[in-house]
């Protein structure tokens, strides 16, 4: 029974986060792929297509949808990679690091706001037993 509720409980809290994330996405006119790759991007700089599929856990052609789409809004583009002239590095412009920098800022408020319910010493605890998950 504890095991049931514990998974109940984590999807709902996920949910609840996707939720908020898309809420803030939203008036930016930027799908949570998207917003996933551009953040990507902005952490480990350019990349070829293949290692930003990686990055995002889906399949090549998924990624190529979704650059396809940042680089027709002008938040990302393609060059030839210097090693290599016949592959593509992506890389951001300087409006998809700033587009980047404001969903950062966006959905940092509203986790803020939903971990808030949280004392500053649940959040601790919360954040040391989620890392021992994380791999």
């Amino acid at each position: 029974m504890a095991d049931e509720m514990l998974v109940d409980t984590f999807w709902a809290v996920a949910r609840q986060l996707r939720a908020l994330s898309r809420d803030a996405l939203a008036p930016l006119g930027i799908s949570p792929s998207q917003s996933r790759a551009l953040a990507i991007l902005r952490r480990h700089g350019p990349m070829r297509l293949g290692s930003l599929s990686e990055h995002l856990r889906i399949a090549p052609r998924s990624a190529t949808e979704v650059v396809d789409a940042l680089q027709r809004l002008g938040l990302l583009v393609r060059d030839a990679d210097p090693q290599d002239r016949r592959a593509t590095v992506v890389s951001l412009t300087a409006e998809g690091q700033a587009l980047s920098a404001k969903i950062k800022h966006a959905q940092r408020s509203q986790a803020k706001e939903f971990f808030n319910a949280l004392s500053e010493d649940e959040q601790r605890r919360l954040v040391e037993t989620l890392g021992k998950l994380v791999r």
